[in-house]
């Protein structure tokens, strides 16, 4: 596929997730089963990847007044990263930093940092139904990055998948309805500072 159809192809999944995501049934107000389109729910989570995250978790807590929420790194069984989840209401950020290099998650984060530095890594987004949208996605130009999968602990199930789009940035499709812990499996709550 070339850059141009691949571009429209995004194009159109992206045009037909804002309407969704907007609420924008058309004019005989069918729904997405009648219409084809996406299903979503709302931004899951905005994920960082950046050089201290916990430097960077302290200045989002007082520049923005966010709370920290949730923990992950090698005391929770991540030995390549620390997370931390900064969340307001109807926000939730991620800053992930890489503490050392043991496989493909660390080198992908490695090699983000030396080419781009800080930034955006990762644009969770809610949805109903993983597959569907991961089918939906897929289908219409999205290129496949993880098909969907199951994680859980104590809390309970997530389902996830993702896809990436041109430019890099990764979309994780989350479905959290059977899941009541902190963030996803593997964070803990966070209870220091």
């Amino acid at each position: 596929m070339t850059d141009t159809a691949a571009e429209t192809a995004l194009l159109t999944a992206e045009s037909a997730l804002l309407t969704a995501a907007l609420g924008d049934a058309g004019p005989d107000e069918t729904g997405p089963e009648e219409t084809g389109l996406l299903p979503m729910g709302r931004a899951d989570a905005v994920v960082f990847v950046v050089g201290d995250a916990e430097r960077a978790a302290h200045r989002y807590a007082v520049a923005l007044g966010l709370r920290c929420t949730a923990y992950a790194g090698p005391e929770t069984g991540e030995p390549e990263i620390v997370s931390y989840v900064m969340q307001a209401p109807g926000t939730r950020f991620v800053l992930t930093s890489l503490v050392q290099v043991i496989g493909p998650r660390g080198r992908e984060l490695a090699g983000r940092l030396a080419r781009h530095g800080d930034g955006v890594i990762d644009l969770a987004v809610a949805v109903p139904d993983v597959c569907y949208a991961y089918d939906y996605a897929v289908d219409r130009g999205a290129a496949s990055l993880a098909e969907p999968y199951e994680v859980r602990d104590a809390y309970g199930t997530v389902v996830l998948a993702a896809i990436g789009v041109p430019g890099g940035t990764r979309h994780t499709l989350v479905d959290r309805s059977r899941y009541r812990g902190p963030y996803l499996p593997g964070y803990v709550p966070f209870e220091r500072w």
